[in-house]
């Protein structure tokens, strides 16, 4: 099952990058699960009808959760942006711009792609709407120093060359985001088939096998 939870295209043999069990600073939980916070994630993209990168930051190493991962911009909803699809846009608008300092004039434009919910055995979840948006012209992302301190643009096989190098640090949801991407040759062909398609929610589980956690999706062994 690939990100998003559509298995429609086979992705490419490549390099892989590693895999990590936990997001850092994650930790799991024995009892009730806890219920997810609303999230939304921006994947930014540029090249048309040429090729396809994508805009990854790098958190603040400092960040108790998830510090120094390269990531999609994006982050949880405020209670002021309301409920439901409308919601969930407007935080992925206003992430983009905090992170990245990237101004989208319409939500509309925004093209739902995925939607990943954090395990049921971790303590800090969230429910998180990822968009595809095209980077508006004469605009350059810039990162603030303090949340984000670094930015990139990559395509997706140079991103996971990238971190199974040991050059940048991804988590489990950006590598299967980017094992999808990388199955497509330019962004008018991704977007084509991302744009009227039915989104199906994707949460994995954590099993323990001895002491190691080990992050499975729907539909492979163990699930």
């Amino acid at each position: 099952m690939r990100a998003g939870g559509q298995g429609e295209r086979r992705e490419p043999a490549g390099e892989r990058a590693p895999t990590p069990a936990l997001e850092p600073g994650a930790k799991l939980q024995a009892g009730a699960p806890v219920r997810p916070r609303q999230a939304a994630s921006v994947i930014l993209l540029r090249g048309g009808g040429e090729t396809l990168e994508l805009l990854l930051v790098r958190r603040n190493p400092a960040a108790r959760f998830m510090g120094g991962v390269w990531v999609f911009p994006g982050g949880a909803v405020d209670e002021v942006e309301g409920s439901g699809d409308e919601a969930h846009r407007a935080a992925a608008i206003r992430e983009l711009r905090e992170e990245a300092a990237i101004e989208l004039a319409d939500p509309r434009e925004l093209v739902k792609f995925s939607r990943w919910i954090t395990p049921e055995q971790v303590q800090i979840r969230f429910d998180t709407h990822f968009f595809l948006a095209l980077l508006p012209d004469g605009q350059e992302a810039r990162i603030d120093g303090e949340e984000c301190v670094d930015v990139g643009w990559f395509t997706p096989e140079r991103a996971l060359a990238a971190a199974a190098a040991g050059e940048i640090a991804l988590v489990f949801p950006t590598i299967k985001h980017l094992e999808q991407l990388r199955a497509f040759a330019n962004v008018d062909q991704l977007l084509e088939y991302a744009r009227g398609r039915e989104v199906v929610p994707v949460q994995p589980k954590v099993l323990f096998e001895g002491e190691v956690a080990r992050i499975v999706l729907p539909g492979e062994s163990g699930y």
